[in-house]
Order: structure tokens, then C-alpha cells, then sequence
């Protein structure tokens, strides 16, 4: 139980470190008493984290050394702790913690809530407030749909990390609160593509100019129902706000939907339709040879990711609908089938080069033939299965919460 006020914090995250450290030194000077934390990962390849600590006139580096060199290590070792004790200073009125730029802020969201320090997490010292997004204009559209991958700019957050750089630019808009656009784009058809861009992968999020706020303003414009560091239900809406569905400087928005199951080699093969030309995938997919549980689909410009999201709820050992959130409760009831439950396709692909026609075409190719459905359950397992092979990441009792992240523990990249 709590027994003391809970210590208002705000999530820095972005790319851009100048920005980011911009953004952060705003919330510091605004409010006396702001203690504003950084991580630098740039060397946790060799199991070394240096960690800055800025409160009132003291400015402290540390340096850490950590077993295994990962996010997830820096979190349980030294972020948690170090919130707590923060938390518990008179002196400290508010925390910042300027994520690394490789870091994403809904794991570091759900560890908050979620990862017991002692014995109750830090979410009970810790209000979080607002997760702010710095946008750098001038490279975000290039990093959101480019192939590179962390590693080729010396960003990992582990020596495993093969996300790509697309996937961090994208996780990172998608749940923040507030967007803060740094910067310029070099030219006006990079500008209104890139917002093109932003309106339909975070079509409610409200947008400032760095140059343009304060300490205070930035927080004003997080709106009143921002999710403010809650993890989104894979089981859940797949989109928030309402996202213009025309095209928009060649960027358009598919949703895909269907209530039979995919032919798990057809399905395979379709896969390649949403690494080129597409910007974002994110969703669900019943793969036949596998009926019980949910694979969580999810590309970033050239990087694509599969994953386990859990089981349906028509699956034997299932989780009860009452285990359930309310918002997977309601889409489950919408779509009931009397045989197949919940089970069901939903992904929404954010395109580019290629079409939504193209897109639907080679994800309808890949479902069942009326045929292969009437056959049922027992042939459909005995169908070869490409997705049958499964590697864990190390670090599987990471901060991420188990559902949301069960694509990053058994997961094939692509």
C-alpha cells in the first residue's frame, strides 16, 4: 500500500538525443525540483551503461556495469530502483527520464506498472503524467521508412537487438501523447509526406513545435483522455483516433479483415507483400495449422516480426472473459462465430509504394479455399507449417510485458 503522495514523471523518448536533451532541459527548468535521468546505451555491448543524473546544481555521471548488457537490465537494476529512491526525496517534486534513443517507452511503461521492486512495483512512488515524442523533421520520415537497422547506427539495446531503426521511429510515435516536431524537413514534399505519415500511425496524438513551448505548454497540450503510459491490449483496437482513410501523398491506410483462417504456407509467402512499399503492419492473424493462438504480425519499413499475441478465447485453456479487458470483450462479441469463437483476421497496413488493392489481394490469396475450410481442424494441422520454429530471446523475464512482447521472445524476423 501507498503511503505518500505518488511523484508526478514524464517519458522523454525519440531519436534525435540534441532534441530529446532540449525537450528534457525545458521540463528541468520549469518546475524547481525536476530531477531529469539519461541512460546512455552507446556502449551496453560491453555490459556498460553511463548514467546522468541532473537535480537542482548537481549534474552526475555514473558509470555501470551490468552482467548482461541490455534494456532490460538497465531497467530491473538501476532505472526501477533508482525511481524509487528519487520518488522518496523531499527535494524531488518531478521526474524526467530521457529515454536512450534505442529505448521504446511502453515497455518501460508496463515495467513502471508492473516489475516488482521489492516487493510492489515503482508505479506505486511514480505518477506517470505524459510519454512526449520528440519528431526530428528533418530525418524521421527517412528513419521511419528506411531499412536500416540499430546496429548499423550503433544504437542497440542489446548485442541480440536486430529491431530495425523504422520499428523504434514508429513504436515510439505510436504511444506517446504528445508529439514534439523538432527541426525542419529539407523540403516540403518530405514535410507533407512525413505528416501524411504521423495522421494515420498516430492519427490523435496533438503535435507541437520544440521552438514553440515551454515546460509548462508541452504539458498542457497532453489531451485529457491521453493514454499516459497504459499498454495497449493486443487483443485490442488496433487503431486510436480516426485516421483519414484517403490517400494522402502516395501514404493510404488498409484494414483487413476475414473470418477463415490462413494457409500457413500461402501466408508465408504473402508476408513479402508487406515489406516493400509498406510503411507500418500491426495486427492479428489465425493461421490454420495453428487454431489456438494468435499470431501477432508487425513490420516496420524493411522489417517484419511474427509472434505469438496468446490465445484466443475459444481456445481450450483460454483465458476466461472476465481475465479479459473490457475492449477485447466487446470486439470479441461483435465477431463471435458459433464455431470458430474470436478467432479472425484484423491487420491495418500503413502503405506507401504499394497499393491497398495489391495488399488485400495477396492477403486474401493466403486464406483458406472454401474447399481447405470444409475439410476442418484435422487437415489443417497436418498442413506444413513454416512458422513452426521458434527461438527465445535471452533476458525472457524482461521488463516487456509477457503479452505484448511475446513476439520479441518467440518471434521470426524477416
Amino acid at each position: 500500500m501507498t503511503h505518500h503522495s505518488r511523484v508526478p514523471l514524464v517519458l522523454v523518448s525519440g531519436l534525435a538525443a540534441g532534441p530529446n536533451a532540449a525537450l528534457a532541459e525545458l521540463l528541468r527548468v520549469a518546475e524547481p525540483g525536476t530531477a531529469v535521468v539519461h541512460h546512455d546505451l552507446r556502449e551496453i555491448h560491453s555490459g556498460v551503461v553511463r548514467r546522468r543524473l541532473k537535480l537542482g546544481e548537481r549534474d552526475d555521471l555514473t558509470v555501470l556495469e551490468l552482467a548482461h548488457g541490455c534494456v532490460s537490465c538497465t531497467l530491473r537494476e538501476d532505472l526501477l530502483p533508482l525511481l524509487r529512491r528519487l520518488a522518496r526525496r523531499p527535494e524531488v517534486s518531478r521526474i524526467v527520464v530521457r529515454l536512450d534513443e534505442a529505448m521504446e517507452p511502453e515497455p518501460v511503461s508496463w515495467a513502471i506498472r508492473n516489475v516488482l521492486v521489492g516487493d510492489h512495483p515503482v508505479g506505486d512512488d511514480v505518477d506517470l503524467r505524459a510519454v512526449l515524442t520528440v519528431v526530428d523533421c528533418a530525418t524521421w520520415l527517412a528513419d521511419a521508412t528506411g531499412d536500416d537497422e540499430l546496429a548499423d547506427r550503433n544504437l542497440q539495446g542489446s548485442p541480440e537487438d536486430e529491431r530495425t531503426v523504422a520499428q523504434v521511429a514508429l513504436s515510439q510515435v505510436e504511444f506517446a501523447d504528445v508529439l514534439v516536431l523538432a527541426g525542419a524537413a529539407p523540403d516540403a514534399w518530405t514535410a507533407a509526406k512525413g505528416a501524411a505519415v504521423l495522421d494515420r500511425v498516430a492519427p490523435s496524438v496533438p503535435r507541437v513545435e520544440l521552438s514553440r513551448v515551454d515546460g509548462h505548454s508541452v504539458l498542457d497540450a497532453v489531451p485529457t483522455d491521453a493514454r499516459r503510459g497504459e499498454v495497449t491490449d493486443m487483443h485490442g483496437a488496433l487503431l486510436r483516433g480516426q485516421p483519414p482513410v484517403h490517400v494522402d501523398c502516395g501514404i493510404g491506410l488498409v484494414t483487413f479483415t476475414a473470418q477463415r483462417p490462413f494457409h500457413p504456407g500461402r501466408l508465408h509467402d504473402a508476408l513479402d507483400v508487406l515489406l516493400d512499399g509498406v510503411v507500418r503492419t500491426r495486427g492479428r492473424a489465425w493461421v490454420a495449422s495453428q487454431p489456438d493462438v494468435a499470431f501477432w504480425i508487425e513490420s516496420a519499413g524493411g522489417g517484419l516480426g511474427l509472434g505469438h499475441a496468446g490465445p484466443w478465447l475459444a481456445a481450450p485453456g483460454g483465458p476466461e472473459w472476465t481475465d479479459v479487458s473490457p475492449e477485447r470483450r466487446t470486439l470479441a462479441s461483435l465477431r463471435w462465430h458459433p464455431v470458430h469463437g474470436d478467432r479472425a483476421q484484423e491487420l491495418v497496413v500503413v502503405t506507401d509504394q504499394t497499393t491497398p488493392d495489391e495488399i488485400d489481394a495477396a492477403l486474401r490469396g493466403a486464406l483458406l479455399t472454401d474447399e481447405e475450410l470444409a475439410a476442418g481442424p484435422e487437415a489443417w494441422a497436418r498442413y506444413p507449417d513454416p512458422f513452426g520454429d521458434w527461438h527465445e530471446e535471452p533476458c525472457e523475464d524482461a521488463e516487456s510485458d509477457p503479452a505484448r512482447h511475446s513476439a520479441a521472445n518467440r518471434k521470426e524476423e524477416r
